[in-house]
């Protein structure tokens, strides 16, 4: 059995080349606002990101009549459009053999626990659609000849959920979407960074005003920010996750996501203790995830120290030479690293090994040219002595070939395409690589239509806090198209946004643009520099996989520090595009803050390793065992399951974080539909629980 694939064809779905954005519309108008000239821009929605979610959001809109803009720092430059994996997956309702059973399928997706059960139930029910969709634009998802998509099985999926298109899944996506909403009309606004909500009223009246913002475009020696603002009562935030958070990252440089920018505005966070963190190359060089075929091929996993001697230092953790090669394997489907997998010789004492090398100074590779060497005293690597589960795939792969590179090869040539792209040649050197930040699970509080606790506020894609503790390979994508849709359906349906908003500037706006001015001082000793390299030190370091009690209490307390001479000191700046860049550190240090207090939270009441990170405790239940011996300063708490039934909710009031906990929605799975019983919902739109506009989400 042989795969042979044509170089167009590899090129095809490697190198994905992105629309031109069409010209600009120009400003309605302008006002004079604390000592500036701002140009004025209306509509009846602001869409803020240009990734797969929220792409998806403006073109269901428009498709509605809605009157919507996108705003977008860096178009195609985000995470959708510029990270993936070996094959990246989307993980929808099978489609082939005997279909899927949609309750199953939000019981799989929430799975982990603190996730909202009708949520899962939404991004199940909603997938199919999703899928359908992509495909009509030209999503070119692989099929059978009778028309089933093909399928295999990724992390958390059990089932075999996940298709792809090959490691660019997610910028295919962006394209197509890309392409129909220019096809249709929608404006985009590029170099355009959000940097201020705008609310107006108190309490539950509270609502969104506008969006100010820093546009390249409109610098001007008047305005040498180029801080416009963007009047609209409605705003869909998806401006992805915070990739700018952790050193040790697979985010592509830029991503800040727009956490801060939330919770400056008064809005709920949820799950922000929850992230995925993985083996990859950094973005340094090349970021991406190694998972899928790179690790199923098996290749040597060694470090170099210092002096650059070679350490084949996963023997002194697996007891076999077996053993360790089956895991190695597994890492393609259990890719995100899992406490409990460092227990009984799992996968994920993989992540440890490699994190307490990178700790040790030292540097780690893969080698694709070399098969795992013998654990010391056991027999050679051979494919013959594998786990079963192991033998079993390789074998229906037709993955029989002698060394790693080509059985990789052989399984995913696009795997290896992928990284010569960037002038990387994994076929004749050997790979570095380290455990990094890859995904937030947790994000803007939302109910099952998208809407936060601020009227007039969505959240969709990464932004939104709509995952559990774990979940599957590629529920991303799915979630970020399902929820984009039903934003789109609520604000539709809302009649609100058909037109641009039209009167005056709204009164917050001054006040905001001298609270953005007062926070970016020439004269700051605070550099944009000196904030990145200690959050992100203090991220990686004491918030990565491997956390204890005292290391995130002194993490949190310089934190709360740092962000207190922010506010005192403000942010310098020396050109009008660091200021940009001054105003987002400002909100990842705010959310930085806020990952750490809640993490700290749940540690503090007892909070247990589970998903992410292992919580290291002296008295811990669980002990992960090596080769070498008991690890004893890897000992872990367990997870309690009364806290797989809540969420942590945290938000900002008078510059204080607040915390508290709420139990998951339910989903009570033996309520019907009924036709002619609930059409008339459907209908009279009672479905959209307009009415529910400014009261208090749960």
């Amino acid at each position: 059995m042989t795969i042979d694939v044509p170089q167009e064809i590899l090129d095809a779905l490697t190198d994905v080349d992105m629309p031109r954005l069409p010209p600009e519309a120009p400003a309605s108008g302008a006002a004079r606002l604390a000592g500036f000239g701002v140009p004025i821009y209306r509509a009846g929605c602001v869409v803020v990101g240009s990734g797969a979610a929220g792409l998806r959001a403006a073109v269901e809109m428009k498709r509605r009549g809605v009157d919507v803009v996108v705003i977008t720092q860096s178009a195609w430059g985000g995470t959708s459009a510029c990270s993936g994996s070996d094959k990246q997956t989307l993980h929808t309702a099978n489609t082939a053999d005997q279909g899927d059973n949609y309750r199953a399928m939000a019981r799989a997706i929430g799975s982990g626990g603190a996730m909202d059960e009708d949520t899962a139930y939404v991004e199940a029910v909603g997938s199919s659609r999703m899928m359908a969709s992509l495909q009509f634009l030209g999503l070119p998802l692989p099929q059978d000849p009778l028309g089933g998509t093909l399928r295999y099985q990724t992390d958390h999926d059990e089932v075999g959920r996940a298709t792809s298109c090959g490691p660019r899944t997610s910028r295919l996506m962006v394209k197509v979407l890309a392409e129909e909403a220019i096809r249709l009309g929608v404006p985009f606004y590029n170099q355009t960074t959000a940097v201020k909500i705008l609310t107006q009223g108190e309490g539950a009246e509270r609502n969104v005003a506008g969006m100010l913002v820093m546009r390249a475009g409109d610098r001007t020696q008047e305005n040498p920010l180029g801080i416009a603002l963007f009047v609209s009562d409605v705003i869909v935030l998806a401006a992805g996750g915070p990739g700018e958070l952790y050193r040790d990252s697979v985010y592509p440089n830029g991503c800040f996501g727009s956490l801060g920018l939330a919770l400056e505005a008064g809005i709920e966070l949820v799950n922000l203790t929850e992230s995925q963190f993985g083996i990859g190359t950094r973005r340094e060089g090349f970021p991406w995830n190694l998972s899928g075929t790179y690790v199923q091929a098996i290749p040597h996993i060694y470090s170099l120290d210092g002096e650059g001697a070679e350490h084949h230092f996963l023997a002194g953790y697996y007891r076999s030479t077996q053993e360790l090669a089956s895991n190695i394997f597994r890492k393609g489907y259990q890719w995100p690293f899992h406490a409990t997998r460092m227990l009984d010789f799992g996968s994920s004492l993989i992540d440890l090994a490699i994190y307490r090398e990178t700790a040790a100074g030292r540097r780690v590779f893969m080698d694709f040219n070399r098969n795992p060497p013998p654990v010391r005293g056991d027999l050679p690597f051979s494919l013959v002595r594998l786990d079963e589960d192991v033998r079993l795939y390789l074998g229906k792969a037709g993955a029989d070939q002698e060394m790693p590179i080509d059985r990789l090869k052989h399984m995913n040539p696009l795997a290896i395409e992928l990284y010569r792209r960037y002038k990387i040649d994994i076929a004749a050197e050997p790979l570095e690589f380290a455990v990094n930040n890859q995904h937030m699970n947790g994000g803007i509080k939302v109910d099952t239509w998208g809407r936060s606790n601020l009227a007039g506020c969505y959240a969709v894609g990464e932004a939104a806090g709509t995952h559990g503790v774990t979940r599957p390979g590629g529920a991303a994508l799915n979630a970020g198209q399902v929820f984009g849709t039903r934003v789109a359906e609520h604000i539709g349906a809302s009649g609100r946004c058909k037109r641009a908003v039209p009167g005056g500037i709204p009164g917050a706006a001054e006040a905001g643009i001298a609270d953005l001015l007062a926070a970016l001082r020439a004269e700051s000793p605070l550099s944009v520099k000196a904030i990145r390299s200690a959050v992100q030190a203090r991220m990686s370091e004491k918030a990565g996989i491997i956390c204890d009690r005292e290391s995130v209490g002194r993490a949190l307390i310089e934190a709360h520090k740092l962000n207190a001479e922010i506010r005192v000191s403000g942010v310098a700046y020396g050109h009008p595009a660091e200021a940009v860049r001054g105003v987002q550190w400002r909100h990842m240090a705010l959310a930085s803050a806020a990952v750490l207090s809640a993490l700290d939270f749940f540690i503090r009441n007892g909070g247990g390793s589970r998903g992410a990170r292992a919580i290291c405790d002296a008295d811990g239940e669980s002990l992960p065992l090596a080769r070498s011996g008991p690890l004893q300063e890897y000992r872990f708490r367990k997870e309690r399951e009364s806290h797989r039934n809540e969420q942590i909710v945290v938000r900002i009031e008078a510059d204080e974080i607040k915390l508290s906990t709420r139990p998951n929605r339910n989903l009570d799975e033996s309520a019907k539909s009924f036709f002619e019983r609930d059409w008339p919902d459907w209908l009279t739109g009672r479905i959209y629980d307009l009415g529910a506009e400014n009261e208090t989400m749960p």
